[in-house]
């Protein structure tokens, strides 16, 4: 006899059949999922499905036409007036077929090498956790469209993936049967070579910088040391404090630095710094510090009331890649066996005004970059504690809530303070310190997963903490520190030709570091920064057809800042916010400067954020969005409040403190299209002195789209 549905039974009333749809109504606003009476179960004995090569790569491909339509090529600007090329163009059917080979490794060594293989159990959760977490829910619907609404196929083809790459990561960083072998050599090493005169003789890659207090006088005496890294006010104690943290010597007083309000007193807050100040021992190796790239060793070799000289041992761990490539030769076309349930897709209309967290991300940095390239966000680089580089990064995609390691097969050096531009199929970075001031590259494509080195040949000088615009079919660089004093030399990079080009030098600014530039569509606009200490209320506009310059007008323009923002509406430049050094003011002013009239307009200060410098701003089609960063009073304060600014009313409006992330500065932000994405940087928890990672990145919603 069949068996009927409870729904098809003549012997349900009228009054419990409204009972009972009021019951599946409940579950589904609750839950997302259909009450266990009305779900299909499980047969006893589940047909094993399973998927050929070829059909895994048919749907990755199908996958990354999805992402490929929502990937930006960049043209509101003029950036890019040709077409933008087909998938087939940039993806070859060879590159498909190595993306599903390596999740099928990836899996295979989970198996093998950790006994963990992954279950059809997993693979419904991770289908269930993208569902209920995606913060792009019409993409994932996408998504799961392009694979059939198929639960057997998501499951395999779009969560096995990300589940394998997430558990594979996170097993390998720091297994000792992998990495233990280098690690007893390395404490095999430090017992040998205890002494700090005997630091080169470790095997380890050895590097030496020297800290400078920029506003010291040692650091305007010695304003052409090559090694050095200039420092703010902040930035040196800030490194003060993470080296003392090293050491495990810190005896700070918790309550001299918070996150918000006020310190209890000038004599408190300097006698925390000088207690973190007085611990760091010189002449001294750190015990052996262990992160998920490397083990490394820690010394400061000379200090002063000023400057630092720290040198630093590092034993890289073998990358992931390198191990799996020598470990895992081969992989199994093979399917996880079980019953799955197609999942409910969460969400709709983005709430206004309201932050949410994401997924886990890889370590908290500063000096890295983020762009966007329309379906995902970017990180890439850094440097943890001003001791560990990066050259490590991870995609974020929201539709899915995922983070993915990016490959460090050919990547570029480890670095921090580098640049990063999107060209609407690859990111460039470029520059940056690696140890020493860098002028190499490379350009990342995120749907290969590969990086191609950049051509040095006429490259700029090596430096750091200067701009880069991408103009549509160049990278113009410009500006930054290249170690021993600040420049105002560039240079225009063609991808296509793989080759620089120096941009011109008369009536160029001042050297400057730490500035800002805009792209207008026909112009970079270059504005204030930092000389020698000194703050500017310079800049200039350049033109790359015609390789010159036009300084900007100094009337009504800004007072001199560094550590400030700027945003490109379509038709102005808006500066916002920063540090003066003559006044010693973190500044709550900004101003609007139209490059056509080369004029400049005041920002509106009623019910703008609180001074404040190195935080974040971004421009959403009609509205500025500034949020982060830090000023000094007697103590650190980090922020993470912010403001939205709309020039059309010259009128600010306050964003929302409710779960916003944990206060910061020197972090990235990226705009999505509805949303603002923050993350990174190292910044203040709760009222404790220790600087910690804040690596969790944060969308902020808004319900409006780029113009």
């Amino acid at each position: 006899m069949q068996k009927k549905s409870p729904l098809n039974s003549a012997s349900i009333s009228p009054r419990a059949l409204v009972v009972l749809l009021v019951c599946v109504a409940a579950c589904l606003l609750v839950t997302r999922t259909l009450p266990a009476f009305l779900r299909s179960e499980a047969p006893a004995n589940v047909p094993q499905r399973t998927l050929t090569f070829a059909e895994r790569v048919a749907y990755q491909r199908a996958i990354e036409d999805v992402y490929s339509r929502h990937r930006i090529w960049p043209r509101n600007r003029g950036e890019r007036p040709d077409s933008k090329p087909s998938l087939d163009a940039v993806m070859s059917r060879a590159q498909l077929e190595k993306k599903v080979a390596d999740y099928l490794r990836k899996s295979q060594a989970l198996e093998d090498y950790w006994q963990r293989p992954i279950t059809a159990e997993q693979l419904q959760a991770e289908m269930d956790r993208m569902a209920k977490n995606t913060k792009q829910p019409e993409v994932l619907r996408e998504l799961f469209a392009a694979l059939g609404n198929d639960p057997f196929i998501i499951g395999e083809c779009l969560a096995r993936p990300t589940l394998a790459d997430r558990l594979v990561t996170s097993w390998y960083a720091y297994d000792q049967t992998i990495h233990g072998e280098l690690r007893l050599r390395a404490e095999a090493e430090l017992q040998k070579h205890s002494a700090v005169e005997q630091i080169k003789k470790l095997s380890g890659k050895y590097g030496a910088i020297e800290f400078v207090r920029n506003d010291s006088a040692y650091g305007k005496e010695n304003h052409g040391v090559g090694h050095s890294v200039k420092l703010t006010d902040r930035e040196w104690r800030e490194t003060m404090e993470e080296l003392a943290g090293t050491f495990r010597c810190a005896r700070s007083d918790p309550q001299a630095l918070v996150q918000r309000g006020r310190s209890a007193s000038l004599d408190r807050a300097n006698n925390a710094r000088m207690d973190a100040y007085e611990a760091i021992p010189v002449g001294k190796l750190s015990s052996l510090q262990e992160d998920e790239t490397c083990y490394y060793v820690t010394a400061v070799i000379k200090m002063s009331s000023d400057h630092v000289e720290r040198a630093i041992v590092v034993w890289p761990k073998e990358s992931f890649e390198s191990w799996l490539s020598r470990a895992e030769n081969r992989w199994a076309n093979t399917a996880a066996s079980g019953y799955y349930t197609l999942p409910v897709i969460s969400g709709g209309a983005c709430i206004e005004d309201s932050w949410t967290a994401t997924g886990g991300s890889p370590d908290g940095r500063v000096g890295h970059t983020a762009v966007w390239t329309g379906g995902e966000m970017i990180v890439w680089g850094g440097v943890r504690g001003n001791q560990i580089l990066f050259n490590t990064g991870s995609r974020y995609n929201p539709s899915t809530d995922n983070w993915t390691p990016t490959s460090t097969t050919n990547a570029p050096s480890a670095r921090g303070y580098h640049t990063a531009v999107w060209t609407g199929n690859e990111m460039i970075i470029w520059g940056g310190n690696d140890g020493n001031q860098s002028n190499s590259g490379g350009r990342y494509n995120p749907s290969t997963d590969g990086w191609t080195g950049i051509s040095s040949a006429a490259a700029p000088s090596a430096r750091s903490l200067h701009t880069a615009v991408w103009t549509g079919d160049e990278m113009i660089v410009w500006g930054g520190y290249d170690g021993a004093t600040e420049v105002n030399t560039g240079g225009k990079y063609d991808p296509s030709a793989d080759s620089w080009t120096a941009t011109g030098t008369i009536n160029a600014p001042t050297p400057r570091y730490s500035h800002t530039a805009v792209w207008t569509g026909s112009e970079m606009v270059v504005w204030g920064g930092e000389n020698n200490s000194a703050g500017l209320s310079t800049g200039g506009k350049y033109n790359p057809v015609t390789n010159s310059w036009v300084a900007s007008s100094m009337s009504n323009a800004p007072i001199s800042r560094y550590g400030h923002t700027a945003v490109w509406t379509g038709s102005e430049m808006i500066v916002w916010g920063g540090y003066n050094v003559d006044t010693q003011q973190y500044l709550n002013t900004g101003a609007r400067y139209n490059p056509t009239t080369n004029s400049w307009l005041a920002t509106n200060t009623t019910n703008a954020p609180e001074g404040r410098s190195d935080h974040t701003a971004l421009w959403t089609g009609s509205e500025m969005i500034i949020w982060g960063g830090s000023f000094f009073d007697f103590g650190n304060y980090y922020l993470n409040t912010g403001g939205k600014y709309n020039p059309a009313s010259n009128s600010w409006t306050v964003t929302t403190t409710a779960n916003a992330p944990i206060a910061r500065d020197s972090h990235t932000a990226v705009w999505t299209g509805t949303e603002m994405i923050v993350w990174g940087r190292l910044a203040i928890v709760g009222c404790q002195l220790a600087i910690h990672p804040a690596p969790e990145p944060f969308m902020l919603q808004y319900g409006r789209a780029v113009k």
